[in-house]
């Protein structure tokens, strides 16, 4: 299951309290103040990692505690410090505060750490008391209480291009193609039910990531369909492909699906249509597409560095677009 949003409360260790103890030994004359100030309680901290894709792992997962820290001994021995607790989040998460909403921390850097909830401070065993005036304090102090914070983890995935169409665009066969990955393809729309990534590899060995955005269709930024669920993955992606399907199968034509789409971006951000894009006008293999084609052509002018007649299917078209890909200055 693809889990890109869950909410979670961490709560660090507390702090190990302080001991009071006193030296008590046998043909020992002078005895005198002896317990250990507490162990520092464990902090939770969050890591950024390439290697994992959703927030799966936190779905059943409603509190995440570190370790409290130990108490401290008997001639002056330190309690030990609590264990960390790591969590590891996918690349682009944001941590949000669950009332408010307001952002916390954006994961943008892979291995990227950020402390969210910092370990109680150890109590004060009543040796630490002793003074010149006062040498033997009957007195500890517990250790500091924990910091719990209830957050919200968003994923929005990182990548360099985003294929954005209908439902039933073809979008997952042109992934398969472009990036050489398996995604489900079937005859029903919304066969991709969560993002997919994949990427190119270019001639210096440099990778363009390549996210498969699930079908958007019209009011998706009402959230119909799979609406606003998927919609923020495009936030990130730094270049857009429109995939058009020009068969019209499903009843659809190209003219109307590019306007809705835009419409939709638009909608739901609209700094998005001031994003590189290039148009795909997939299923030229099938018979009726000539004629679908010479319609969109009249009604949107772009120029050939910006539109490209594909197949996914018969890979025709693809080679021009992967060489235009692979040279497109993405920042």
């Amino acid at each position: 299951m693809f889990v890109d949003r869950v909410k979670v409360e961490l709560s660090s260790g507390k702090g190990g309290n302080g001991l009071v103890a006193w030296r008590r030994e046998k043909y020992v004359p002078k005895g005198g103040p002896t317990g250990g100030n507490g162990g520092k309680g464990g902090s939770v901290i969050l890591q950024a990692d390439t290697q994992i894709f959703c927030l799966e792992w936190y779905r059943n997962k409603r509190i995440l505690k570190a370790e409290d820290g130990r108490q401290g001994g008997p001639n002056q021995q330190i309690g030990r410090n609590g264990q960390n607790l790591v969590l590891k989040v996918p690349l682009g998460t944001l941590i949000k505060d669950a009332e408010t909403g307001e952002i916390i921390h954006d994961f943008t850097q892979d291995k990227e750490m950020f402390e969210i909830c910092v370990g109680g401070k150890g109590g004060r065993g009543n040796y630490s008391f002793r003074t010149s005036t006062n040498q033997a304090p009957n007195t500890a102090t517990p250790g500091k209480p924990a910091e719990i914070k209830n957050i919200e983890l968003e994923l929005k995935l990182i990548a360099d291009i985003g294929l954005v169409g209908f439902p039933n665009a073809g979008k997952s066969t042109l992934m398969n193609v472009l990036a050489n990955v398996k995604v489900k393809i079937a005859a029903y729309p919304f066969t991709t039910l969560r993002p997919n990534i994949g990427f190119i590899k270019k001639d210096d060995g440099s990778r363009l990531f390549i996210a498969d955005i699930p079908g958007i269709i019209e009011n998706a930024h009402l959230n119909r369909g799979l609406g606003l669920e998927f919609l923020r993955h495009i936030e990130r992606t730094k270049l857009l492909l429109f995939v058009l399907d020009t068969s019209g199968i499903d009843g659809r034509n190209a003219v109307d699906d590019f306007k809705v789409l835009r419409n939709e971006i638009e909608a739901y951000n609209p700094d998005l249509l001031n994003r590189p894009y290039y148009v795909l006008l997939n299923k030229i293999d099938d018979d009726e597409s000539r004629e679908r084609l010479k319609e969109f052509h009249q009604a949107y002018t772009f120029d050939s560095g910006k539109l490209f007649e594909i197949s996914a299917l018969t890979g025709e078209g693809l080679s021009k677009l992967i060489e235009t890909l692979k040279n497109t200055d993405l920042g």
